[in-house]
């Protein structure tokens, strides 16, 4: 027997569930990470600092009303005791870092232990890649690996660009939070429904702005879950509802936000807490618009008022926004299509959030780039729009990283991103998506190459940053509109009988 075949023998009776790639992958990953930590790191390091600092120093009672920087703590409870965890390892570093008045505080063994927290807090979103590999499944008949769905699945959300350079250079821990909804949608895939509630759960009281896919989680587990039968015309019988599978449901959610609020409840803090994480004061928009439909409004009603028109009334865009996530909670509770039909709703209310929320983040994009990856690995279609989505939703991503050293990593990062994304997938097809995303080398060289050393930087120093914003948020506006009619398409078919 060859070498080729007895690899082909091995590979066959491990399966999925042990394949040897996949460490080097991430094993691969993890050392390029390490690499970008004595890069820039943005305002959002002193961020965390700061709320190590809180955690640590400054007893429970004053985590949501310490106002000493700007940045305070507004996560919810369970990230600020995620912080409270790493401030215990952090004291061992610098426990400089760990004091309240010590602002903008960047001591080399801070950067050091900030870096890694991130780089070994990511085993989480390692472990949750793995789960959803083993929910893909292989083509049949095909011996190459590097062409399988679960290892095109594995690059494209382990070497995903946009969690590399907003996590590793800009600085968060999004992977970490994006292991748990990865983790939670595949054990709905693996109809571990109880254990993917538990896991959202315990995500929403890490970071609430995954609210924006609750509607889908919500809707999915009571027609899919709590109906325990599946009847063929698809009509709801409350005879087969299960107030038991109800009651489970809401005692895991229950004891989730019992275990993060309980102690702010009991303390009369819950109105301070809630004013941390819902600052309403804020902006529309965020400093630097994200692609998304008021960037398209904003420009829209600067050139009417330099005619001296009135822009379009925004509660007509608000009714939208109200209205578009309907359509996907409507198909998952009308026709069960399973945990993809979900991932799919998923999809839809995380895009339909980013395109009409309250001051969205551009990093926002990524909630529905990683769950779009999976289903690109099986669907042509979706496959497609992975590709405009991911491109423009990536360098939408770009003016995080203004500093000259991080000019070539970002190009080169997104570069190789790309290109293996476009071959591994082959189903950019339509000239239409190929000419915008052409258009998109344009709008960069013109805005990192050109404008810097034309007059224009002093006069309009945000120009690139428009151009950016509005041009990357047709591409986004594209993929939620082109994603939308499908759903309405399948929404409408007959059923089979």
């Amino acid at each position: 027997m060859s070498i080729k075949s007895s690899f082909q023998s091995v590979m066959a009776a491990t399966g999925l569930h042990n394949r040897s790639w996949f460490p080097a992958l991430a094993v691969g990953v993890s050392l390029l990470k390490s690499l970008f930590i004595g890069a820039y790191h943005s305002t959002d390091f002193e961020v965390h600092r700061n709320w190590l600092a809180v955690t640590y120093s400054l007893p429970v009672s004053r985590w949501y009303h310490e106002n000493t920087s700007e940045w305070t703590l507004d996560y919810p409870p369970l990230f600020a005791w995620f912080e409270f965890g790493l401030s215990q390892v952090a004291q061992h570093f610098d426990g400089n870092m760990l004091l309240v008045e010590n602002l903008n505080y960047s001591s080399p063994s801070t950067v050091l232990f900030q870096r890694l927290s991130v780089i070994i807090t990511d085993l989480v979103f390692m472990y949750a890649t793995r789960e959803c590999c083993r929910c893909v499944q292989d083509q049949k008949g095909s011996q190459d690996i590097l062409n399988q769905p679960p290892f095109i699945l594995a690059v494209l959300l382990l070497w995903n660009f946009g969690l590399l350079i907003v996590d590793h250079i800009h600085f968060q821990y999004n992977g970490f939070l994006f292991g748990f909804l990865l983790l939670s949608v595949a054990k709905h895939l693996q109809s571990q429904h109880l254990q993917g509630a538990l896991l959202f759960s315990i995500l929403l009281n890490l970071k609430h702005i995954y609210l924006y896919v609750a509607p889908a989680y919500g809707v999915y587990l009571l027609r899919s879950y709590c109906f325990t039968q599946d009847h063929t015309d698809g009509s709801i019988r409350w005879s087969s509802f299960s107030l038991v599978r109800l009651l489970a449901l809401g005692g895991i959610v229950a004891s989730v936000c019992a275990l993060s609020f309980g102690p702010f409840i009991i303390m009369g803090q819950l109105p301070q807490v809630l004013s941390r994480l819902f600052p309403f004061k804020r902006g529309l928009c965020h400093a630097y618009w994200a692609p998304n439909v008021w960037a398209l409004y904003n420009v829209l009603d600067k050139g009417l008022a330099t005619l001296g028109e009135s822009p379009p009334p925004s509660s007509v865009t608000w009714s939208l926004r109200r209205s578009f996530p309907e359509p996907a909670v409507a198909s998952i509770w009308r026709r069960p299509r399973g945990a993809r039909g979900f991932l799919r709703c998923l999809l839809l209310c995380a895009l339909g959030s980013f395109l009409f929320g309250w001051h969205v983040h551009e990093k926002a994009i990524l909630i529905a780039i990683l769950p779009l990856s999976f289903l690109a690995v099986e669907s042509r279609e979706d496959a497609g729009i992975f590709l405009v989505l991911t491109t423009t939703g990536h360098y939408s991503l770009f003016p995080l990283l203004f500093t000259p050293p991080e000019f070539l990593i970002k190009v080169v990062l997104m570069l190789l991103f790309t290109i293996y994304s476009v071959t591994a997938l082959r189903k950019l097809h339509r000239p239409l998506e190929v000419m915008y995303l052409l258009g998109l080398v344009s709008v960069a060289i013109a805005c990192e190459v050109v404008f810097p050393l034309s007059p224009w930087q002093q006069k309009l120093p945000f120009l690139p940053l428009l151009v950016t914003s509005v041009y990357c948020s047709v591409g986004v506006c594209y993929s939620f509109l082109h994603l939308y009619i499908t759903l309405l398409r399948q929404h409408k078919k007959p059923k089979q009988p």
